[in-house]
C-alpha cells in the first residue's frame, strides 16, 4: 500500500507537492470555481454563457479561462468565431466539490451532502453475508 502511495505521489515528500500547491492557488478565485461548478454542470460552455452564469464581463471570463487552460485545468476548441471551454479531468471538479463540501461544514450541523434525500430511502446494511 505504501508503494502505491509513492507511486500516485501521495507521500509528504511527494515531488508533487509543490505543483498540488500550485493547483491549489489557481482555484482560490472565486470566479474561477464559477466557472469549473459550471463546465461541471454543463460540459461546455462559451465564454459569453459562462460570463453570464458568473455575472462577469466576458474579457474578464477570458482571462481567468486563459489561466485556467495554461494550468491544464479547461480545454478549448473553436467553431467558427466561436469558443468553447470544457474541463480537461474530472480532478478539479472534484477538488472544487470537497471544497464546497468542507465549506458546508463549517457552518455547523449536518451539511447538506450528508443528508439523505427524501425520495431515496436510506441504505441498511443487514451484515455480512
Amino acid at each position: 500500500m505504501d508503494a502505491d502511495k509513492q507511486i500516485c505521489g501521495l507521500g509528504p515528500d511527494s515531488q508533487f507537492v509543490e505543483l498540488a500547491v500550485e493547483v491549489f492557488a489557481m482555484l482560490a478565485d472565486a470566479t474561477r470555481v464559477r466557472i469549473i461548478l459550471a463546465l461541471r454542470q454543463a460540459g461546455e460552455m462559451s465564454v459569453n454563457h459562462l460570463a453570464d452564469v458568473a455575472d462577469k464581463t466576458p474579457a474578464a471570463i477570458s482571462q481567468h479561462l486563459a489561466k485556467l487552460r495554461l494550468a491544464r485545468i479547461v480545454e478549448s476548441r473553436q467553431e467558427g468565431q466561436r469558443v468553447f471551454y470544457r474541463l480537461a479531468n474530472e480532478h478539479a471538479s472534484q477538488l472544487v466539490s470537497d471544497a464546497i463540501f468542507q465549506a458546508e461544514h463549517a457552518l455547523g450541523g449536518t451539511p447538506r451532502h450528508h443528508r439523505v434525500p427524501i425520495d431515496q430511502p436510506p441504505v441498511v446494511s443487514t451484515g455480512p453475508r
